[in-house]
């Protein structure tokens, strides 16, 4: 018996463990431009489909495959009612809930109507329509889907227009559905979800929750189980909640109700009707696999455990590794994999490996890395230590930035809020990079610890050399001594060893083992990325002037609101350049005449390059 799971990526490959451990095959859709994805790879058949929201091909490839079951993963046409409707009607089990309860608890305004009638406390809300009436501040929610996709917070009058027009559009792209809610926001409250489980026999049993709250864009960043600001009494309260919502809409399967808790009273948010990318955290202290559950009960099986046989154990901590630079707000960023390591002692939910294309057209989660301990610290610091460890290369991630805030002091306490990033932890300025390490780039540049320089007698040479690193240039003078660079500092730099993927360093007397590997003129140092731009024409040095927008990372123009010749005010939204599946906005710099327009709608632009030149000028 075949399963096929209509997903891609890491998702893919954790559903095939699972799947085959019960016994299954396994079938895996990929669209034509990753043939050779590791989820395509891995599985035992594959199958090309134009898109991973083309529910009518998945089928087909289904039927074609022999499959008798659909696992929808998460994102997508998971909770896609049209789907499970689509698989019932072609003979395939689909794992997972209702077309009737996705359906309800997918459009966020009809599932709150279903939570209120539950007994389930809720903020004021409603359409698009009613964001006067409700008041700042104020959240911006796609009806349908979910995953961050399509919310704005609103705290501004001025900016609810385009953030009204942004998360449509996302919403559309991302779920075939631009429909809008609108509710009231909380600024400070933790976020915190019940997992919840149903069968087809009447039982519906919850399995603890998981705190959320540290999140960016409101995409989560780090998850964790149990939440440290709930004690038994609310976790009883809360999972009583979800129980009830649960019931109400006769659930079966997995699904993740989610609240905001504040001061100790908890507020519905919505209903996820699918498995949750944070779902290891609840394994990890279940000891309860949830795609083993899932497969069980949507072949009819009755849940294997009763709510008084589940029991928490020990604490679970889970970070998202995304393809993003933290030295750009967190842009999302493309390349090649030349390095990945995950640290030891932590699970790693991923789908990369050396020489993988990371583009512009998936989502920026690369992996999660998890660590379970018998308490919060112990998890905690096993995830430090696993982070420490943890190496990838080729492209700009938020990696040091995990560990920033695994090691926070408020994160520590275990009193994050969904404010952490933004009050607790925002990002420093872009501090300079170690002038040791830039030296450490030059002797890996020129092939130590037998460098290439050219000379053999004569004095030690004086160099100075030119790197971009996140937008800014750094430079650094050194002398060199064969495989040794000094600073004028006095620090002595030493290339020892070089192996596949790492490097062993003395500096100032003191050994280190640096992961590192370079791309033509690009050395990969530990976080660092290090272009040599030395001998480069100034042009390509430049990240943009006065009056000059460059694309921040590499994507789709999907709005173009100028021509040449208009005049426009600073701040003015000229573009929408779309990556990742989220849109990024490209204001104007200054005050000016569009005077060279280097971009079209719809055309695809890669990092840095010049797309916009505005001639600066008063205020129109």
């Amino acid at each position: 018996m075949k399963i096929l799971i209509a997903n891609r990526g890491e998702i893919a490959l954790r559903v095939m463990r699972t799947a085959r451990a019960l016994g299954y095959g396994c079938v895996a859709i990929h669209t034509p431009d990753e043939p050779s994805a590791p989820h395509a790879r891995a599985a035992d058949l594959a199958r090309v489909v134009p898109s991973y929201l083309d529910g009518a091909a998945i089928v087909e490839a289904a039927r074609a495959s022999g499959a008798a079951m659909v696992h929808p993963g998460y994102g997508y046409l998971s909770e896609n009612a049209d789907f499970a409707r689509a698989c019932a009607k072609a003979g395939l089990v689909f794992i997972g809930p209702s077309p009737e309860a996705i359906a309800l608890m997918g459009d966020k305004g009809r599932a709150k109507e279903a939570a209120q009638a539950a007994g389930v406390p809720c903020l004021p809300g409603g359409d698009a329509s009613d964001a006067g009436a409700i008041g700042l501040p104020l959240m911006v929610k796609a009806a349908m889907g979910g995953g961050g996709k399509g919310m704005r917070l609103v705290t501004r009058d001025a900016d609810l227009s385009e953030a009204l027009e942004r998360a449509a559009s996302e919403a559309a792209k991302s779920f075939g559905d631009g429909r809008l809610i609108v509710e009231k926001a909380l600024l400070d409250p933790r976020h915190v979800e019940v997992q919840i489980f149903g069968d087809s026999h009447g039982n519906v049993v919850h399995l603890g929750e998981r705190d959320c709250s540290i999140q960016r864009r409101h995409q989560k960043v780090v998850e964790e189980a149990p939440s440290p600001a709930v004690d038994a009494d609310l976790r009883t309260r809360m999972g009583a909640a979800a129980i009830a919502l649960a019931r109400a809409c006769d659930y079966v399967g997995a699904g993740t109700v989610e609240f905001l808790l504040e001061d100790g009273e908890f507020w519905f948010l919505e209903m996820n009707t699918r498995l949750q990318v944070e779902h290891p955290v609840t394994e990890a202290v279940t000891g309860i696999d949830l795609v083993d559950w899932q497969i069980r009960v949507a072949r009819g099986e009755a849940l294997p455990l009763t709510q008084d046989e589940i029991a928490l154990n020990g604490h679970a901590i889970e970070v998202r590794l995304y393809a993003e630079d933290p030295a750009q707000d967190f842009l999302p960023q493309t390349g090649r994999v030349l390095r990945w390591q995950p640290g030891p002692g932590l699970r790693s939910d991923d789908a990369l490996a050396e020489g993988i294309e990371i583009g512009a057209g998936y989502d920026p989660m690369l992996a999660k890395l998890i660590a379970h301990g018998p308490d919060r610290e112990t998890a905690r610091m096993r995830l430090a230590e696993g982070l420490d460890h943890t190496a990838l290369l080729g492209l700009g991630s938020n990696l040091s930035f995990l560990r920033g805030v695994v090691g926070h002091p408020v994160f520590v306490a275990g009193a994050a809020t969904t404010a952490f990033l933004i009050r607790d932890a925002a990002p420093d300025a872009v501090s300079l990079p170690d002038p040791a390490l830039l030296a450490l780039a030059v002797l890996v540049l020129a092939g130590a610890p037998a460098p290439r320089f050219g000379f053999t007698t004569g004095p030690a040479p004086v160099l100075t050399r030119r790197f971009e690193m996140g937008g800014s240039t750094h430079s650094v003078t050194l002398t060199l001594d064969g495989a040794t660079a000094r600073l004028p500092d006095g620090r002595a730099v030493t290339l020892e060893t070089r192996e596949p993927g790492q490097i062993r360093a003395r500096i100032d007397g003191v050994a280190r083992a640096l992961p590192c590997v370079t791309a033509g003129a690009t050395v990969y140092l530990g976080d660092l990325i290090l272009r040599d731009v030395t001998l480069a024409p100034a042009e390509t040095r430049e990240t943009g002037g006065d009056g000059r927008v460059l694309a921040p990372m590499a994507g789709s123009v999907t709005a173009l609101s100028v021509a040449e010749g208009d005049s426009v005010a600073q701040g003015q939204t000229l573009a929408v350049l779309e990556a990742m599946k989220m849109e990024h906005p490209l204001r104007a710099p200054v005050s000016g005449r569009i005077a060279r327009l280097s971009l079209a709608h719809g055309a695809q632009v890669r990092a840095r390059q010049l797309l916009i030149e505005i001639d600066p000028q008063e205020d129109p």
